[in-house]
């Protein structure tokens, strides 16, 4: 007699339970949270299969199957994470930690027989190729180049003894035309480190407040408007063109509403390509007169000077993101050009591929990004924007380094330093 199908099931869906133990060819066992599980396998029981929900007293089922795989007694087991929402951070974060598969709740009971066809196959897969610790090379550590160390602090220090009396007439300045601190920080992001970052305060108190809506309507990055919801009314045009009843993709049901795979992930990619990752006001009205005079003469830039001397920035460098400008990159599909199309199968058609190729430079005060946009009037795209900056980051894979083309952007800094536009 052929050996049944052992499923330890972790979660506390009644109508999953039901259609799975009516199931005559499997061995089903039901545990509603992770302390019952681990209970159960302590005793030594060892399902061919673990499906896991997502969310779960105690835990979660990612970090369960972490912890499931640092025993080699479970390196035949096949998991699979269960959720009753389709999310792609999820979904991304569980292929990351090489989980098997994942699925969406409810179940429908036409989809089962696929479901035990799945978990028959991993299972078997497992036992031919059980699981192996993943090795991942650590990461390349940055290391600053002595010489371009030594030059931020001779510069950063000797430029604040100079411009010490200009900065306190600044100060003054913007403390008689507006209420409030004359500085103020804000966390930013530079080489994989979030820092306090310095900056003199060139906005009427409370600017941050508005800017949620200042860029929805004046964001020079934006290209059009678009929809931000998902049309779960609009008919698939993949699943139109197929006979009646038949789908191009399975149906994934999210809260009350369903829509099909594709079309669903379809309507994502043009979201996404709508939101701009980073975010400049035209003609902000939250800029006071002396902000806009220290903005158009970097002055208001000065304050960074400590973020040098700290170790937090350097003299030339990309420039540090805000912290949401870094999710939006990271968590975005990336706009795909003609010529980069060729390149989605090997991965490269996300945001995070620009977030760690720009990470290999140190954040900076001026960069290659900010002398190319004064060049052009302050007009660049988005697409142009990261290119820089990435071309920038360059210098620092092997041993491109140079400090004289460090200094030729200095130079070029002070060659556009006043201009009509604000960067």
């Amino acid at each position: 007699m052929e050996k049944k199908l052992s499923i330890l099931y972790i979660g506390q869906t009644p109508t999953f339970s039901s259609l799975m133990g009516a199931q005559s060819d499997i061995d089903f066992i039901v545990r509603s949270n992770l302390q019952a599980a681990e209970i159960y396998l302590k005793t030594g029981q060892k399902p061919d299969a673990i499906l896991s929900e997502h969310f779960l007293s105690g835990g979660n089922g990612i970090d369960f199957h972490d912890k499931l795989r640092k025993d080699v007694n479970y390196n035949e087991v096949a998991f699979i994470l269960l959720s009753h929402e389709f999310k792609e951070e999820l979904i991304k974060k569980a292929l990351d930690k090489k989980i098997d598969d994942f699925f969406v709740l409810p179940f429908q009971p036409e989809k089962i027989d696929g479901l035990i066809s799945r978990i028959k196959f991993l299972s078997e897969y497992h036992k031919k190729f059980p699981v192996k610790p993943v090795e991942t090379a650590a990461p390349s550590e940055f290391t600053m180049p002595l010489s371009k160390r030594i030059f931020d602090v001779v510069v950063a220090g000797s430029a604040l003894l100079i411009l010490s009396p200009l900065l306190l007439v600044v100060i003054i300045a913007i403390m008689l035309e507006s209420k409030g601190k004359p500085y103020y920080t804000s966390k930013r992001f530079g080489r994989s480190q979030i820092f306090d970052f310095y900056k003199l305060r060139s906005m009427r108190t409370g600017a941050d407040a508005e800017l949620k809506k200042l860029a929805k309507e004046k964001n020079q990055y934006i290209k059009e408007q678009k929809s931000d919801e998902i049309d779960f009314t609009s008919p698939c045009p993949g699943c139109q063109k197929l006979p009646n009843g038949q789908r191009c993709s399975p149906l994934l049901h999210i809260g009350d509403q369903s829509i099909c795979e594709d079309w669903y992930n379809h309507q994502k990619r043009e979201i996404a390509k709508g939101k701009p990752a980073f975010t400049k006001i035209s003609n902000d009205p939250r800029v006071t007169r002396v902000g806009k005079f220290i903005r158009n003469t970097s002055i208001d830039e000065l304050p960074q000077l400590f973020n040098v001397l700290k170790g937090d920035m350097s003299i030339v460098g990309n420039r540090p993101l805000p912290i949401y400008e870094v999710e939006h990159l990271l968590n975005n599909p990336q706009k795909q050009t003609d010529q980069s199309t060729s390149n989605s199968e090997n991965g490269n058609t996300s945001g995070m591929i620009d977030m760690a190729a720009r990470c290999l430079a140190p954040a900076g005060i001026t960069g290659l990004w900010q002398v190319e946009l004064r060049g052009k009037g302050g007009d660049m795209s988005e697409e142009e924007r990261k290119h820089l900056d990435n071309e920038y980051a360059d210098h620092f894979v092997g041993n491109k380094y140079s400090f004289f083309y460090d200094l030729g952007l200095v130079l070029r800094t002070f060659k556009a330093l006043f201009q009509k536009d604000s960067v």
